[in-house]
């Protein structure tokens, strides 16, 4: 693998894909973030398998800890984007106006809200869905793919086309 070998990398793949799996799976506790993370970390070991040094250590341990790394980061990365939401949530409630009524005519926010609603109103039904479950709904794009049974290309494309129309849309309102 070292010297660029896919067929090496096949062979290290067949032989310690299930232990890294494994790994990464106790981490995250998720199937589908667990092969997002043997990805990353055999890309990473891929990658920088021409640096690695046998003095340190074996290329499996070298290669364990590297996917438990991928998955602590992955893990943290998570509860960053929960905890963000989370505040977030918490900030939008505050605004609220205290009389619930008359607080849609009297919020400074809800112009723009009209329009924004307006203009996803225009999109094609599946680029909306997609737009509103990554963007309202705080899922990520694999998140995304696999609520919606689509592959990740497909929801990349509709978020961004639907992006796209939607700046077109609004940009003279802004």
């Amino acid at each position: 693998m070292s010297c660029g070998d896919e067929a090496a990398l096949g062979v290290f793949y067949e032989r310690h894909a299930t232990l890294l799996f494994s790994i990464a799976i106790k981490v995250v506790g998720d199937i589908q973030e667990a092969e997002e993370v043997l990805q990353d970390g055999l890309r990473t070991i891929w990658e920088r398998a021409a640096v690695y040094n046998p003095s340190l250590g074996q290329p499996l341990s070298w290669a364990v800890v590297i996917t438990r790394h991928k998955a602590i980061d992955r893990l943290r990365a998570w509860k960053r984007r929960s905890d963000g939401m989370e505040r977030l949530a918490q900030e939008a409630l505050t605004d609220l106006p205290a009389d619930p009524s008359g607080a849609a005519s009297s919020h400074p926010c809800e112009g723009a809200v009209t329009r924004l609603h307006g203009a996803l109103a225009t999109l094609p039904r599946d680029q909306t869905a997609a737009i509103e479950l990554a963007f309202f709904n705080g899922m990520s794009q694999t998140e995304v793919a696999t609520h919606l049974g689509i592959p990740l290309g497909t929801v990349k494309a509709r978020i961004r086309r639907g992006m796209i129309t939607l700046r077109d849309a609004l940009e003279d309102q802004l």
